[in-house]
């Protein structure tokens, strides 16, 4: 692993452990985004129903998703799910319900203060279907061919080798496995003085990469049918000022710098198949 990615990799787990450690909203009462001040209102906005968020322990949605991947997925009773860098556990929670006792979740996120404070969430809600790994995305603690359903909700935009995030979601995959992933990708390139920030990176925006090589990431991994079901601006600051902004103090863009970005962000929800056969 080159040197950048493993200073990009430890800032992310820094940072989110950090998010992690904290409890309540980090929404900035400055945004736009943030009206409310509560994570509730930014989860409805991206996609969470009412009757979901009452449905979760409240302590699993720490505001850092950029979309919901679980109300596209159509999971079915009985079928196995993995949730990529799965944070407090606010998806894990949702499919565990649609699964059914039959079923099973798996959780894997690669902070252990996150893997630890979703276990405690899992705990106090009776949620028995349910299982949090410690591990990377790019090289996941899941057995080959065993899971029916791969989710993430803006996560994979934080790892820098995201054609392995993707190999690593194919190899789990039982064959005619599905993908379902909601993130954020760029309609141009970001300028330089938001691509050689770190701040930014953990904010889900340096990392993003251009929607086409987002896309050609997953049909490189060998998936089929891929599909952007869902795309629509996503506000710069909405990110700055998301919990992973604030938990690091992200400094806020200039009006210029703003100017600059603004337009380039989008959220996507995406879709991919596993070959049946071959």
């Amino acid at each position: 692993m080159m040197r950048k990615e493993r200073e990009l990799k430890r800032a992310v787990r820094n940072g989110y452990a950090q998010i992690a450690k904290k409890a309540g909203s980090c929404c900035s009462s400055q945004s736009p985004c943030c009206e409310a001040g509560s994570l509730d209102e930014m989860s409805r906005k991206v996609g969470y129903s009412e009757e979901q968020l009452l449905s979760a322990p409240a302590e699993s949605n720490l505001g850092l998703g950029c979309g919901n991947p679980v109300a596209l997925a159509s999971i079915r009773e009985g079928e196995v799910v993995l949730d990529l860098g799965s944070g407090a556990g606010l998806d894990c929670f949702l499919a565990s319900r649609a699964v059914g006792p039959s079923g099973e979740v798996i959780g894997v996120d690669m902070t252990s203060e996150m893997v630890e404070r979703a276990k405690a969430n899992a705990r106090q809600g009776g949620y028995r279907n349910v299982d949090f790994r410690q591990g990377e995305l790019e090289n996941l603690p899941v057995a080959d061919g065993f899971v029916d359903l791969v989710i993430s909700n803006c996560v994979i935009n934080l790892v820098p080798n995201k054609l392995r995030v993707f190999a690593e979601a194919f190899r789990v995959l039982k064959p005619g496995g599905r993908l379902m992933v909601s993130d954020i990708v760029l309609g141009r390139e970001l300028p330089e003085f938001v691509r050689n920030s770190t701040g930014a990176y953990i904010s889900c925006l340096a990392g993003a990469v251009l929607k086409a090589d987002y896309l050609s990431a997953i049909r490189d991994a060998g998936f089929e049918q891929v599909q952007v079901l869902d795309e629509s601006e996503f506000p710069v600051d909405c990110l700055l000022s998301s919990s992973a902004g604030q938990a690091i103090e992200m400094t806020a863009l200039s009006p210029a710098q703003m100017a600059e970005v603004k337009g380039a962000v989008s959220s996507v929800k995406v879709s991919a198949v596993k070959p049946a056969s071959g």
